[in-house]
Parts: C-alpha cells; structure tokens; sequence
C-alpha cells in the first residue's frame, strides 16, 4: 500500500515538483495545502502517513504549522522542506518534533530516502 503524504508549501510549482517526485516513486499524495491552517485541517480530514512542510507560508508559517500538529497527534511524521537553512530555525524544528529538514534546492533521491526511513 502507498504511503499516502500531505504536501504543504504556499509556491504551487513546489507543490507540482513534490508531487511527480513522489508519485513517480509509488507515494500517494493525499493532498495539498498552500498555508498553515489549511494543512492542519487536511491532516485531520486526510489523514496521511506523512506531511511535508514548507517553513515560509503566509498567515501561520511552518514551524507554528509543526506545533499544531504535533498538538492534534503526537505521532504524526513531518518533514521540512524549506530554502531556510539557517541553524536555529533547523534546530527549532528538529525540536518541534520534525523527523527530518532537507533544504532547497533539494536532491530527489534525499526526498525519497528521507521519507522512505519514516
């Protein structure tokens, strides 16, 4: 069965590139959401196996996204995907409870490993 994966990131090309990446290597991407408070109500709606989590958003960004749902489900596996590669922001979210950080531009093959270890 396919792992199925909410990808949220407000640039909707990033969206489409992360999509292809992860159908073309049997993911199901369950949905998309371009902010946070969109995110938070697909995670419930959906329910996927794994997030994807863009830092930069409007309205309520990514690290604030990764405290709410970590809030609504303390197991729930996210990955960021984020151009920030700055080393608090880093931390801050490995503390959050992300399971991993890749920086754009980003390698396909460390999105398909990254995920695949979760």
């Amino acid at each position: 069965m396919a792992r199925k994966v909410l990808v949220v990131d407000d640039a909707v090309l990033m969206r489409t590139i992360l999509r292809e990446i992860l159908e073309n290597y049997g993911f199901e991407v369950s949905g998309e959401a371009e902010n946070g408070y969109e995110a938070i109500e697909k995670y419930q709606q959906l329910n996927p196996d794994l997030v994807t989590l863009d830092i930069t958003m409007p309205e309520l960004n990514g690290l604030e996204t990764l405290k709410a749902l970590k809030a609504l489900d303390k197991d729930c596996k996210v990955v960021i995907i984020s151009a920030l590669e700055h080393e608090k922001i880093v931390g801050e979210a490995l503390a959050c409870g992300a399971q991993g950080f890749i920086v754009k531009p980003f390698q396909v093959q460390t999105i398909i490993d990254t995920l695949l270890r979760l």
